[in-house]
């Protein structure tokens, strides 16, 4: 009914028809045609009331204006028919959707109307005021309940726009915490690309030096020149896919963590009040830069997350398993404080931090409830990008 108005409109304009049909009984001194077009005038246009409201109002009143100047008095026998309740629906109409300067206009004319009904067309002054005060209340209550809706129409409209425009601040906050995040680890990768290519520079001019006197000295240098190079480019592919933005804050000097520096991270947070449990499997200590620096800052941000939201008491787990194909960490906690569902539907910026550096390194990331209770976060990274 309310994604097509008009048919449920079309349904109380057929009843309103169908009442109005035993206007034909009385005793008329029009034809059956003046009673058919009048009629017409009242009931057709209440179907199309909410897709053209001042039209279809005032064509109802033009309708009511002829019915009052052929028919519609006591000597009639048809004082008023059911049809013109359209004009209670138009009063309605008018009110809930245009506004109420438009509504004052209409009952102006609506009171004139009956006025002049009630003094031509009604003979007898005590009917004459019975009928009035009748055709006032009906009128009154759709006035009423045409504020009533329209108020609420207004209500829900400034609400949606206010959920539109949260949902877009919103988004605008998440797109702003991707960028920072992404810039982020731009400038991490640049660091790691640019300490390969200054171990490079260095051997390079090593061999230089050693290459006639010391031959075995060169071809070490250019042996590691050789894998340096290789483990660079496998860096530049992936900064190649972050899309860095402009950033103006200061160069970081400070070396960058990476995978060996879990059991310094694990000891802060024991430090902080986080009992943490470190299981680490596998050579974890010669991943590629990148890779671990991904490492640790995965495992960073979740058990600072669990620090934020687990409560008191909370304990967590850490799990780091090395393959021959990838890295696979899974941090869990037993917490029971601020339910971490809320941050996930919010998207909080660590999570989505954790998402945007997993994505980088061609590897995926999942966080939620676990099944026993706290909070799992389970991350696959590749040895190798894609």
């Amino acid at each position: 009914m309310r994604a097509h108005p008009v048919f449920g409109d079309s349904l109380i304009a057929g009843l309103l028809f169908l009442a109005d049909l035993s206007a034909f009984a009385g005793r008329a001194p029009v034809s059956g045609g003046v009673l058919f077009l009048v009629g017409l005038l009242l009931v057709v246009p209440v179907a199309f009331r909410r897709k053209y409201p001042l039209g279809s109002s005032y064509v109802i009143l033009f309708g009511a204006f002829l019915q009052l100047m052929t028919h519609g008095g006591m000597n009639d026998g048809i004082p008023a028919r059911a049809g013109d309740f359209a004009l209670a629906v138009a009063l309605y109409t008018i009110v809930a959707y245009v506004d109420r300067q438009q509504g004052l206009v209409y009952t102006m004319a609506l009171f004139v109307g009956t006025f002049i009904w009630a003094i031509w067309r009604i003979a007898e002054p005590a009917s004459a005021v019975i009928l009035t005060f009748l055709v006032a209340v009906i009128f009154g209550f759709s006035w009423a309940l045409g504020e009533f809706v329209g108020a609420r129409r207004a209500y829900h409209s400034e609400l949606e726009q206010r959920l539109k425009l949260l949902e877009t601040e919103r988004d605008q906050q998440a797109r702003i915490a991707v960028g920072e995040e992404r810039s982020r680890i731009a400038r991490e990768l640049h660091d790691v690309v640019a300490h390969a290519v200054s171990v490079m520079v260095v051997q390079a001019d090593g061999a230089g030096y050693a290459i006639r006197t010391k031959p075995e000295l060169a071809e070490a240098a250019v042996k590691t020149i050789s894998d340096t190079g290789r483990q660079a480019l496998t860096e530049l592919r992936r900064l190649l896919g972050v899309l860095r933005s402009e950033d103006q804050s200061g160069t970081q000097w400070a070396p960058q963590p990476d995978a060996r520096e879990l059991d310094n991270l694990a000891e802060n947070c024991r430090a902080a009040g986080l009992p943490v449990r470190l299981e680490i499997t596998g050579d974890v200590e010669h991943l590629p830069a990148g890779l671990g620096l991904g490492v640790y800052r995965i495992v960073q941000e979740a058990l600072t997350n669990t620090l934020k939201h687990a409560g008191t008491g909370a304990n967590a787990v850490v799990k780091v398993l090395r393959t021959d194909e990838k890295v696979v960490i899974e941090v869990t906690d037993n917490g029971f404080g601020t339910p971490h569902d809320l941050v996930a539907v919010s998207g909080g910026n660590g999570l989505i931090g954790m998402r945007e550096r997993a994505g980088v390194l061609g590897g995926t990331l999942e966080a939620g409830p676990n099944p026993g209770g706290g909070w799992r976060v389970r991350a696959v990274l590749p040895l190798t990008a894609s």
